[in-house]
C-alpha cells in the first residue's frame, strides 16, 4: 500500500484525507498559499511545504510547485481532493512522469468525461440516456445564436470543460442568450482556461439525483447508491442527502446500471460520480460525469458506512475493491449541509475574515463536522466561502432531518457572515422537509427564506449582554463615578441601547431595578430582566419567567446572540450619530468585498441608465455585477481589468443627471 502522499489541496478535504491517512497509517503532507500559512490542514498534516502566492493561480493551480513540492517531500503519491485539478488531465500525466501516483482517474478518462461534448457522445453511444442539444465545432456568436434558436427555448449554455456549476446560465428566450452567452464564456475562461459551450434543452423542475461508482485496476465496478443534489443556488449545491427520496425501486437501479455503464465506457478507475437530471415523468438523462471524489461524499459514508478516502488509496495502491456489489448496503438516510461564509440577506454576498466562535454540535455516529477551521482561523478571499459541512444520519428521513435541525441550531459561529440560519430556515420548510423537490425550489422560495425575522426578545438579550458584560468589568471600581450602570443622585436613569439588524434599528431602555435586575422597555414590549455571565460567550439571562441559555460574539462595533436555534447579529448604533452622503450622491460603486476586476460595461463619458452593468468582480468563485445607482454620466472608472481590489475600494463614479 501506499505509505505516504501529498494533499494537493487545501482547508476542509485537505484535513478530511489526513483523517484517513492516519487510519492507514499513511504520511500525509500538505501545501499551503501565503494566504493559508496558519491553516488547520498545514498544523494537521505529518510536514507542509510552501507553493506560492495567494492566487490559485500561483499556487493550488500550479503543476509546476506541486510536482516540485511532492519531489521535496519525497512521497509516492498525490491525492487532488476536489476542486483546483483534481479533474486535470495535465496534472495527472504530470505526476506520472515525475514518478508519482495519481489518486484517480487514467489521463484519458479525466480527458473524455471533462469534455461535456465528448462525454455526451460516449455516453449516447454506450447507450445511457442523454439530454437533447448541440454540441457543434462552431463557437462564433452567429452560430450558436442559430443552434439555439433550432433547439428552441428555454435552454441551457454550457462550458465544455465545465464543472461544480460553474459556467452554466438557464436562457429563458432569445433576448437573453446574447448576454447569457459572453458571461458564460467568461466565467468558463477563468474557471477552466476554455471559454467553448454547448447548448442543451431546459429540463422542466428537474431533479439532480447523481450515483457514487467505484472501480479498480482488476476490472470489478460497484456502485455506493445514489444521492439528491436538488438544493442549489445558482447551480452551486447547498444541501445533498442520500438515498434520494421518492424514487421507486426500479428507477434506482435503472440509474446504478447507466452510471456503472458510464463508468465502463472510459475504464473508470476510482471514485466518480455520474449526476443525471430527472424530469416530473421519471425520464433521467446523462448530465456530466465528476472524476474525482465529490463534495457530498460523506452523505455516501454514512449510509454505507465506508471511508471512501481509504478506499481512493487502496485502489491507487493497487489493491482489489475492498467489497463486492452485494456486500455494499446502505442503512437509512443522510443530509449534508453546506456551511458558507456569506451573506443571504445581501444577495448571498461573499464574505471573509477571522472567526470568532466555533460553537459546533458534539460528533458522534449520527452528526459529523467535516471543517478546515475553528476558533480564530481567519478565512480568507482567495478561494471558495464553503468552510464546514455538516452531516447526520439517522434510520429514517424524517428522523434524520430533525436531526438537522438541532444540529444547525447548535452552530454558534461568529465573524464572517455564515448561511447558518438560512439553512436553519430551510430545513423547517415545508416543501423540503416532504422531499421529491427539485431544482428549483431557492429559485422559488430562496427570497423569503433568505430574510431573518427579529425575534422580539433579541434586543432584550443583546442589552443584557451589554449590561451583564459591563457590570463584570467594574467589579473592582469602587468609585462610582467610574461605573456605567445609570448610578446618580435621584430616580434611576434609563439607558439606551440601539442596535441595527437584518436592515431594521431598534433600541432598548434598560433601568435598574433596586433588586439588581433590569426593565427593558422597546418597541411597546416590556421585560423584567435578570441573568449571569457564564465565561466569556456564554450566559444565563431570565427576562419574565422564560430563561434563556445565551451564546455570544462580543466586540466593540457589534453582539452577536446565539438562542432557541436562532441567530442574530446586531450593529452597536453610537447615539450621537451623522450620515455621509458623499458616496451615495456622486454614485460611487464600491467593492463589496475583496477580488478581481473581470470587466468593465462602459467608458468614461458614456451615458448610463440606472440599474445598467458597469463593472463585474469576480470574488470567492463567484461574478458579481455591480450597477450603476442612477441614471446618469460614468465620470470614473478605477482600476484596470485583472487589478485585485480590496473591499471597499471605489471602482466606478457615476455623475447623476442634472435637474
Amino acid at each position: 500500500m501506499i505509505t505516504s502522499l501529498l494533499i494537493a489541496n487545501r482547508g476542509e478535504i485537505a484535513c478530511r484525507i489526513i483523517r484517513s491517512c492516519r487510519r492507514l497509517g499513511v504520511r500525509a503532507v500538505a501545501v499551503f498559499s501565503e494566504a493559508d500559512r496558519d491553516a488547520q490542514h498545514v498544523r494537521a498534516a505529518d510536514a507542509a511545504i510552501f507553493i506560492g502566492e495567494a492566487a490559485p493561480r500561483a499556487s493550488y493551480l500550479s503543476i509546476e510547485a506541486l510536482i516540485g513540492a511532492a519531489k521535496a517531500a519525497g512521497v509516492e503519491a498525490v491525492h487532488p481532493g476536489y476542486g483546483f485539478l483534481s479533474e486535470n488531465a495535465d496534472f495527472a500525466e504530470a505526476c506520472a512522469a515525475a514518478g508519482l501516483i495519481f489518486i484517480g482517474p487514467s489521463p484519458q478518462a479525466i480527458r473524455l468525461m471533462g469534455s461535456k461534448s465528448a462525454a455526451k457522445a460516449l455516453m449516447a453511444k454506450a447507450g445511457v440516456p442523454v439530454i437533447p442539444g448541440w454540441q457543434g465545432e462552431a463557437q462564433d456568436d452567429a452560430s450558436l445564436a442559430a443552434a439555439a434558436g433550432a433547439l428552441g427555448f428555454p435552454l441551457m449554455i454550457k462550458a465544455v470543460a465545465g464543472g461544480g456549476g460553474r459556467g452554466m446560465r438557464e436562457v429563458l428566450d432569445p433576448g437573453a442568450f446574447s448576454e447569457a452567452l459572453a458571461a458564460c464564456r467568461r466565467e468558463a475562461l477563468s474557471a477552466f482556461g476554455d471559454d467553448k459551450v454547448l447548448l442543451e434543452r431546459l429540463v422542466a423542475r428537474p431533479r439532480h439525483i447523481e450515483v457514487q461508482v467505484f472501480g479498480d485496476s482488476h476490472g470489478a465496478m460497484v456502485h455506493l447508491f445514489e444521492r439528491d443534489c436538488s438544493l442549489q443556488r445558482r447551480h452551486q449545491k447547498l444541501v445533498e442527502e442520500a438515498p434520494a427520496s421518492g424514487l421507486l425501486a426500479h428507477e434506482r437501479q435503472a440509474m446504478a446500471a447507466a452510471a456503472c455503464a458510464a463508468a465502463r465506457a472510459v475504464d473508470y478507475v476510482g471514485a466518480g460520480t455520474v449526476e443525471f437530471i430527472r424530469d416530473g415523468a421519471g425520464q433521467f438523462y446523462f448530465m456530466e460525469m465528476n472524476t474525482r471524489l465529490q463534495v457530498e461524499h460523506p452523505v455516501t459514508e454514512l449510509i454505507t458506512g465506508l471511508d471512501l478516502v481509504e478506499w481512493q488509496i487502496r485502489v491507487a495502491s493497487g489493491e482489489k475493491l475492498p467489497l463486492a456489489q452485494q456486500a455494499i448496503t446502505c442503512t437509512g438516510h443522510a443530509f449534508e449541509f453546506r456551511l458558507c461564509a456569506e451573506d443571504p440577506e445581501r444577495g448571498f454576498l461573499p464574505s471573509s475574515g477571522r472567526f470568532g466562535l466555533f460553537e459546533v454540535p458534539p460528533q458522534d455516529e449520527h452528526v459529523r463536522l467535516d471543517s478546515g477551521f475553528g476558533a480564530g482561523d481567519v478565512l480568507p478571499p482567495n478561494y471558495d466561502s464553503m468552510f464546514a459541512k455538516l452531516i447526520v444520519q439517522d434510520a429514517t428521513r424524517e428522523s434524520a432531518l430533525v436531526r438537522a435541525r438541532g444540529a444547525l441550531a447548535a452552530c454558534h459561529i461568529s465573524g464572517p457572515s455564515t448561511n447558518i440560519g438560512f439553512l436553519r430556515r430551510l430545513a423547517d420548510a415545508p416543501e423540503f422537509s416532504k422531499g421529491g423537490y427539485d431544482t428549483g425550489l431557492l429559485e422559488r422560495s430562496g427570497e423569503a427564506l433568505a430574510k431573518a425575522a427579529m425575534p422580539a426578545p433579541a434586543a432584550a438579550l443583546a442589552a443584557m449582554i451589554e449590561l451583564l458584560r459591563e457590570a463584570a468589568g467594574d467589579e473592582a471600581q469602587a468609585s462610582p463615578w467610574a461605573r456605567h450602570d445609570s448610578w446618580r443622585l435621584g430616580p434611576p436613569a434609563a439607558r439606551p441601547f440601539s442596535f441595527a439588524a437584518h436592515g431594521t434599528e431598534v433600541t432598548v431602555h434598560a433601568t435598574a431595578l433596586r433588586d439588581g435586575g433590569w426593565d427593558l422597555a422597546s418597541e411597546g414590549q416590556h421585560w423584567q430582566g435578570r441573568g449571569r455571565l457564564l465565561d466569556a460567550s456564554h450566559a444565563e439571562i431570565q427576562l419574565d419567567r422564560t430563561m434563556f441559555a445565551v451564546a455570544f460574539a462580543h466586540d466593540d462595533t457589534s453582539c452577536q446572540v446565539f438562542f432557541e436555534g436562532l441567530n442574530v447579529r446586531f450593529e452597536k448604533l453610537p447615539r450621537l450619530r451623522w450620515r455621509d452622503d458623499n458616496a451615495a450622491s456622486q454614485g460611487s460603486l464600491l467593492a463589496p468585498m475583496p477580488g478581481r476586476i473581470m470587466a468593465h460595461f462602459a467608458k468614461v463619458g458614456d451615458a448610463v441608465e440606472a440599474g445598467a452593468v458597469l463593472v463585474i468582480m469576480e470574488a470567492m468563485k463567484m461574478e458579481h455585477h455591480l450597477r450603476s445607482p442612477h441614471a446618469g454620466t460614468l465620470s470614473a472608472l478605477i482600476g484596470d481589468v485583472g487589478d485585485q481590489v480590496e473591499q471597499g475600494r471605489e471602482l466606478a463614479r457615476v455623475t447623476p443627471l442634472a435637474d
